[in-house]
């Protein structure tokens, strides 16, 4: 199987490819998408590589999804390779947010009552959902600020210049989620060290995501903190 990271001149070749044959099929044969997902698939799956052999060679797959983490089946034989590499891209990205909003959510409730942590005015207090509305001015504009240097930087690194066919896609030679940002040199150098490390990174950040929707989920519903909540 093509590997996402290994040639990137193969990868863009089948990508290329595959897309010109659905286009085909579609206009010269005068079948519908949906038709041609489920009369062409193994057409197509016996010519290249399925998108999903090539996601079974990355991390994130364990116990008790022994095959291809995909609950919502997002990937099938007529998406491109770049398509699913960019969904593990937008994954990792997520996971990472979501286990600092975790964080933000539990710090920021547990530390409402220390002034030295609440905006150096000790007024923001209640729900994590209701705290983003109390923040004053002096604030939100040091936020931005970091965060579109931390976007700049991450598009420079991993996104191609919108060119083209290379609009909204990854550069053939990125790996994903590999932002060269190890200021604490924890990153294994043997390779299955690491696999197995960014495979325990995705896992929590799956956990993450649904925890952050529980947790605002149930905020809305009783208008408590979850701090509260685990106080009972």
């Amino acid at each position: 199987p093509i590997n996402f990271n290994s040639n990137p001149a193969i990868n863009l070749t089948y990508t290329k490819m595959s897309m010109k044959l659905m286009n085909n099929a579609v206009s010269h044969r005068g079948v519908t998408a949906k038709s041609f997902r489920t009369q062409d698939s193994k057409l197509i799956s016996s010519l290249y590589p399925p998108p999903v052999t090539d996601l079974k060679t990355l991390p994130g797959i364990c116990k008790p999804f022994p095959d291809v983490f995909d609950p919502a089946s997002l990937v099938d034989y007529t998406i491109p390779v770049v398509e699913v590499r960019r969904m593990r891209e937008s994954e990792l990205v997520h996971s990472r947010v979501a286990m600092l909003a975790v964080v933000g959510y539990l710090v920021g409730e547990e530390v409402e009552e220390i002034p030295a942590f609440i905006n150096f005015d000790g007024e923001i207090t209640g729900p994590a959902i209701n705290q983003f509305q109390q923040i004053r001015q002096g604030f939100w504009e040091p936020l931005l600020i970091a965060i579109g240097l931390a976007e700049s930087y991450r598009v420079a690194v991993g996104w191609s210049a919108p060119v083209g066919d290379d609009v909204y896609t990854l550069k053939d030679d990125y790996e994903m989620g590999n932002l060269n940002f190890d200021p604490l040199g924890l990153a294994p150098k043997d390779p299955a060290k690491l696999k197995d490390m960014q495979t325990k990174e995705l896992n929590n950040g799956r956990l993450a995501m649904i925890a952050i929707a529980a947790f605002t989920g149930q905020e809305l519903v009783d208008k408590k903190g979850i701090i509260e909540h685990m106080a009972l």
